[in-house]
């Protein structure tokens, strides 16, 4: 990355306090990514990943501090706001449309998008997801596990987001789709999509990411290069399992 893409990140969170009533959820944290990164934020569950994620996307309103992307501040626009500024959440447990087929699933993830770009970006998605293209008249709910999670990212990336954040992608998966799902996570980074990853599997996360930092109760405690973290003797007691 050059000095100056460094200099101005795509996304720049500063001082984040969240409340839910009288709990003091993310006590102010600040963090960046730049363009073209993988940035994952691994921590104990109830640590604060997803609230973060959460209040990023504007699905809740922080306290105190700032969200910037590309410059934009988001603080108070709203979820349906934010999207068209740029930026995607798959969410945790997925929460695709149930009972709509998995094309119906991927035109509602281009609410945002002019009406003629749809069909390119519906193309896109079924040459990089082909099990989507096989199944595309199927109804959602009777999808596996891994192909529901490969339709939230797909129906997240229907809208051009220049941040995609991924909110526990790998949760009640079986090894083998788990290694599918960070393959196609490895994919979109070389493919130029800058991503925020928050995931519970800390050695994978870890293994694609540039970048991490962990969370400890709404806090963050240890930043640095992904490598570093990854071979850092306390993460390694405390979320790889050695």
């Amino acid at each position: 990355m050059s000095e100056s893409a460094k200099k101005a990140p795509l996304l720049r969170v500063s001082d984040l306090h969240v409340f839910y009533g009288a709990i003091h959820a993310i006590k102010g944290i600040s963090l960046e990514v730049y363009n073209n990164e993988i940035v994952t934020l691994i921590g104990a569950n109830g640590a604060g990943k997803s609230t973060t994620l959460n209040t990023i996307a504007g699905l809740l309103k922080p306290r105190q501090g700032t969200v910037e992307l590309s410059g934009v501040m988001l603080n108070g626009l709203g979820a349906s706001r934010i999207v068209p500024k740029g930026l995607s959440l798959c969410p945790e447990g997925r929460r695709i449309f149930q009972q709509m087929t998995v094309r119906e699933n991927l035109e509602m993830g281009s609410y945002t998008r002019p009406n003629s770009e749809i069909a390119a970006s519906l193309d896109e998605m079924f040459q990089r997801f082909p099990r989507l293209k096989e199944r595309e008249k199927q109804i959602a709910g009777t999808l596996s596990g891994g192909e529901q999670q490969m339709l939230a990212m797909a129906r997240a990336l229907m809208s051009k987001p220049s941040l995609l954040m991924l909110d526990e992608p790998s949760m009640g998966l079986a090894p083998i789709l788990v290694e599918q799902i960070f393959s196609i996570i490895t994919e979109l980074h070389q493919a130029g999509t800058t991503i925020l990853l928050v995931e519970q599997n800390a050695q994978m996360a870890l293994q694609v990411a540039d970048r991490a930092y962990v969370m400890e109760t709404g806090k963050i405690t240890l930043q640095g290069p992904a490598e570093n973290l990854l071979h850092n003797e306390a993460v390694q007691k405390a979320y790889l399992g050695s």
